[in-house]
């Protein structure tokens, strides 16, 4: 997979397993099925391990064997994210502990009235961050692709009682942008992901660990367009169910902020955390591919 493709490779039948194995016999079983399915995409998926051995080889210096095991773990946590979304979705209190790094800065964001974006990033899991942060109600409204397979989303809503959000689809032809707008009006909060995009999508190239890398573009113009204050937003493992949750100090956009100064701002956050949680980071494709124009 030279690029990301926007879709899970989860099954219904996975997340039903899973679900299953949370409701009859809790977190840890699963963790140990972990093992299990982790070998299994660390020996048959090598269009994705072998960019992730570029990643901790390349880009992090780590030596041969060191890398290989880098990612089976990586594939290991992975899991760990996903089975931690459903058990917080689902309200299983106590399972998934937190300790949260910043709350108060999203909250004097709230607290101005104005609206504001959440940054996130495929780093450990923004959307329990998020979750923990602040809590989800009417005025949050999360960006998102939709190309998850409908049988996989029914799975999940029939077990977590369905979004505790709402949900602005990305669309080719733009209208989402009027949907943000609108929210943002309503002084709402926006969450949105900004290390991914999909073919045919505007980029640019950034310097990140070591190499220049392509961003989307789309998300900081629309921090520009509309002067909205923004942040940037982590959740990262630090024990076997426990999180910490990281909110940077919001930052707002005058007349002469651009939209090179927001990216570069987003990725040096991200690169910080990328090098300090590099197994959390499960972007398993051509991250640093060059567009074909600067191929050469």
């Amino acid at each position: 997979m030279a690029e990301w493709q926007g879709k899970s490779k989860g099954t219904a039948f996975g997340y039903k397993f899973f679900i299953a194995i949370l409701r009859y016999f809790g977190v840890k079983p699963a963790y140990y099925f972990l093992y299990i399915i982790a070998l299994y995409y660390f020996l048959f998926s090598w269009e994705t391990s072998r960019w992730s051995y570029y990643f901790f080889r390349k880009r992090m210096g780590y030596g041969r064997f060191k890398s290989i095991r880098k990612i089976y773990r990586s594939y290991y946590m992975l899991g760990q994210t996903l089975i931690d979304r459903v058990v917080v979705s689902a309200g299983l209190g106590g399972k998934i502990t937190s300790e949260s790094f910043g709350a108060e800065n999203l909250h004097t964001m709230v607290a101005q009235k104005r609206g504001g974006i959440l940054l996130g990033s495929h780093i450990g899991n923004w959307g329990i961050a998020s979750q923990y942060l602040m809590n989800y109600d009417s005025s949050i409204n999360v960006l998102v692709y939709d190309v998850e397979r409908e049988q996989i989303k029914k799975t999940l809503e029939s077990t977590t009682g369905g979004r505790h959000y709402n949900m602005i689809l990305i669309k080719e032809d733009l209208s989402h942008i009027y949907e943000i707008g609108e929210a943002l009006l309503r002084n709402e909060i926006i969450c949105m992901t900004a290390d991914r995009f999909m073919p045919g999508a505007r980029t640019a190239l950034v310097k990140f660990v070591g190499e220049y890398a392509q961003f989307p573009v789309g998300p900081f113009q629309i921090i520009k367009s509309f002067r909205a204050p923004y942040t940037f937003v982590y959740g990262v493992k630090a024990g076997t169910t426990h999180y910490n949750c990281f909110a940077r100090p919001h930052r707002e956009v005058t007349r002469e902020t651009t939209t090179e100064q927001i990216m570069e701002d987003y990725v040096r956050d991200l690169e910080g955390m990328v090098k300090q949680f590099p197994e959390q980071w499960f972007n398993y494709f051509d991250f640093w591919k060059k567009p074909a124009h600067a191929a050469g």
